[in-house]
């Protein structure tokens, strides 16, 4: 494997965001920033513009039948106005849910009062094609299929091709929350079909938060008329108004929309989503192969490791203490993200954003320092949470 130059590490003293999202961003994204834009400008608008071209042509290849929607707020924010947009309400939408955020999905759902079922495979395992291709074969009701692409809470890399085409034979159309994937795993409609879309400009394409972007079939968006339960997120309103004037319905968040622009920039110069997934999937092998030569159990399986976030067991020695660990290592420069999980105690550490494999390597030195520090002879997890995810991913 090809060692790569150093990414140039912040000059301001800034902590490592090992986070999936908000994430830590470089110095151009910073500083395109630091001037003001009016949001009914022309310059605006072509912003808008250029940005909504790019993000189509991420898709690759077949995107010509799609179009890009942004929207204000969070990336929840975004996946709430694609379910509300697009998800029938007489019919039945299945969720796919193995985290946190498949079971957020039904959340909302449930909020939108809209039939809903589930295909709850645990924190350990993926939703497999042939599983759904059954559950659909058993439910005539379902129309839709909501599938998540990257579940951050555990880190694991769910399947969309396999269940895309499962979803395509059966004759119903798939949803995809790509919140944490999307731009640095393909998801070509040549490829697998879908009907959207959703994901965040504080993710992947490393910009800052304050948007969500939905990209949708075009005939998707017409059909989506007078189906939203909302004025701000309906996607085919924005759509329109956007197609109309350039402009967004409501006051966008400009600084960030320029931010955005440069990461797009600084993607496409790193080769797009092939060479952003390539330094991702580096800092994670880096991540894991270290962090296990220090006793370190991840929670899934190597086959299902994303290269986005990695989820590890807390150890089971009881001088391991996951705040005290925590503040360590936020005092060496790197900010960890806590466990989603309620069935074991755990953390996860995020590989995207402004780092690499040498940032990853002091990521795994900085541990290491940090549990000798603490006084843990072992950082190996209770043997019963081994026990239990080898029950549930039997």
């Amino acid at each position: 494997m090809t060692t790569k130059a150093p990414l140039e590490r912040p000059k301001s003293g800034e902590p490592f965001l090992l986070t999936p999202g908000p994430l830590t961003t470089s110095l151009p994204v910073k500083q395109a920033m630091l001037r003001d834009w009016g949001s009914w400008d022309s310059d605006f608008r072509d912003m808008t513009a250029e940005m909504r071209t790019s993000l189509l042509g991420l898709l690759g290849r077949g995107s010509q039948d799609y179009d890009c929607v942004p929207m204000q707020g969070s990336g929840t924010f975004a996946v709430e106005a694609m379910l509300a947009s697009f998800t029938p309400k007489d019919r039945k939408t299945l969720i796919l849910c193995n985290g946190a955020y498949g079971k957020r999905a039904a959340e909302t759902m449930a909020y939108l009062g809209r039939p809903f079922a589930i295909l709850d495979k645990g924190d350990y395992l993926p939703p497999r094609g042939e599983e759904v291709a059954e559950y659909l074969a058993a439910d005539a009701e379902i129309s839709h299929v909501v599938a998540v692409h990257c579940e951050t809470s555990s880190g694991i890399l769910n399947p969309v091709e396999e269940i895309a085409d499962a979803v395509a034979a059966s004759g119903r159309k798939l949803l995809i929350d790509s919140m944490s994937a999307f731009g640095a795993i393909a998801l070509e409609p040549a490829n697998l079909q879908f009907e959207a879309v959703v994901s965040s400009a504080n993710k992947c394409i490393e910009g800052v938060p304050g948007f969500g972007f939905i990209l949708a079939r075009k005939s998707a968006l017409r059909a989506a008329r007078g189906n939203s339960h909302s004025l701000s997120l309906d996607v085919h309103a924005q759509w329109v108004h956007l197609e109309k004037s350039g402009q967004w319905r409501f006051t966008p968040p400009t600084h960030v929309v320029a931010a955005f622009l440069q990461a797009l920039k600084d993607h496409d110069k790193e080769g797009g989503v092939k060479g952003r997934g390539a330094r991702y999937t580096r800092n994670r092998d880096v991540l894991v192969s270290g962090m296990r030569q220090l006793g370190f159990e991840t929670l899934l399986h190597s086959d299902w490791l994303s290269p986005i976030i990695v989820t590890f067991f807390c150890p089971a020695d009881p001088a391991f203490a996951f705040a005290d660990f925590y503040s360590r290592m936020k005092a060496r420069g790197f900010i960890l993200y806590p466990g989603k999980l309620t069935v074991v105690d755990s953390f996860r550490v995020g590989c995207i954003g402004q780092m690499d494999e040498h940032v990853m390597r002091d990521v795994v030195s900085a541990a290491g320092d940090v549990l000798k520090e603490m006084g843990v002879a072992s950082a190996a997890p209770p043997e019963e949470a081994l026990v239990e995810r080898a029950r549930l991913a039997a």
